[in-house]
């Protein structure tokens, strides 16, 4: 199939760095390792696909970081969403130039990254009615918290969304969504995702006991992340982030991490802290199955999609859960204690998500899922 991926390129930085780095005559990436369609990328090439993406948020030069702060770049981001796509010099170029790209790469499958806030629903139904494509929205966040107007509006127009957490699925069939399937986005890439050996340089920067990289403002959505890292400040506890972190934690940060860099972070800690954001009430965000590939001890809120994914295996758990911070605490040092404990979990864990939830198996699955449409 040819796949046209709709997206927003999140770290521009890390792409440029990746095509500068590919090999003379090979084909160079279409996404930052950085990001998680970067391994889909790969698994679908490996199964016979061909891929291209449209970028709906170009022209950006530099990772945008995420602050609470009031700034001039966030006023004139506001005052320019008022104007409707439709309307916007900037959104009906946009529009205009994925219809071309399209008609010219002539797609079978159209895949919409969640958070779009640029393609208006009449440009997708102009794409599939010329084209006769299926259209796939792919997203790890709630529909309810975090999709644009024109998102929502769009949802009769999918034939399938892909949705890491079930009760997400279920909001974009209650929006007019045709089908949905629980299957997490993210996976691991044993060639990427896997234990790093470390530099005495880089084994003194990046060693901590418990390690968390991810993001945790604003507040209202990452208010669980915050809580539950307060009640980890007794531990040895480092923290990397490539947006603002809240005062309370500000001690703890190490810098921020991305690809292979975060790989080695976790390779230098016992234990990855790994709490959901606010929005998530059934589980499976990314960096769920990027630390069990990397073989680390992984700590998480106990919820329903935690457990589905990560299942005990031959009388033994695959990931610690909590569901209090008592217990979290309880937990932490109880498994920082005990290494063997630890590590045996750890490597229970990452055999159980190379059998299960590689970036191979969800492209196999999606293959199962697109021939189940038709």
């Amino acid at each position: 199939m040819k796949i046209l991926f709709v997206a927003s390129l999140h770290h521009p930085e890390e792409l440029r760095a990746a095509i500068a780095q590919t090999p003379s005559g090979a084909r160079p990436p279409i996404f930052p390792p950085s990001m998680s369609q970067h391994f889909w990328e790969k698994a679908l090439i490996k199964r016979g696909h061909t891929l291209d993406v449209y970028w709906r948020n170009l022209p950006i030069r530099k990772t945008q970081k995420h602050s609470e702060r009031l700034t001039p770049g966030k006023l004139f981001n506001a005052a320019l969403n008022r104007i409707p796509p439709q309307l916007n010099p900037d959104g009906r170029r946009k529009n205009a130039g994925l219809l071309a790209k399209a008609r010219a790469f002539r797609p079978d499958v159209l895949w919409m990254v969640g958070d779009n806030t640029v393609i208006v629903p009449e440009t997708l139904a102009t794409i599939k009615r010329e084209l006769g494509c299926k259209l796939i929205y792919a997203c790890g966040t709630s529909p309810i918290v975090f999709s644009h107007p024109i998102d929502r509006a769009s949802a009769r127009q999918y034939d399938l969304v892909l949705a890491n957490d079930y009760y997400h699925g279920v909001q974009w069939l209650e929006l007019g969504a045709k089908r949905m399937e629980c299957l997490p986005l993210s996976a691991c890439d044993p060639d990427f995702h896997h234990p790093y050996a470390l530099t005495d340089e880089e084994r003194r920067r990046y060693t901590c006991d418990i390690a968390f990289v991810g993001t945790l403002v604003p507040d209202h959505l990452y208010s669980r992340r915050v809580q539950a890292l307060e009640a980890l400040r007794e531990f040895d506890i480092g923290i990397w982030s490539v947006h603002d972190v809240p005062a309370s934690l500000k001690p703890f940060v190490r810098g921020k991490a991305l690809g292979e860099e975060m790989l080695k972070i976790l390779s230098s800690a016992k234990i990855c802290f790994n709490t959901h954001g606010d929005f998530v009430y059934y589980g499976g965000n990314l960096r769920l199955f990027e630390v069990a590939g990397a073989g680390i001890c992984q700590l998480a809120e106990d919820l329903p999609g935690t457990r589905a994914w990560f299942p005990v295996v031959d009388g033994g758990a695959t990931i610690l859960t909590y569901t209090d911070l008592t217990e979290l605490r309880a937990t932490s040092a109880h498994y920082l204690r005990h290494d063997d404990e630890r590590r045996a979990l750890a490597q229970r864990a990452q055999t159980h998500v190379y059998a299960h939830h590689t970036y191979d198996h969800r492209a196999a699955k999606f293959d199962e899922l697109m021939q189940s449409l038709g």
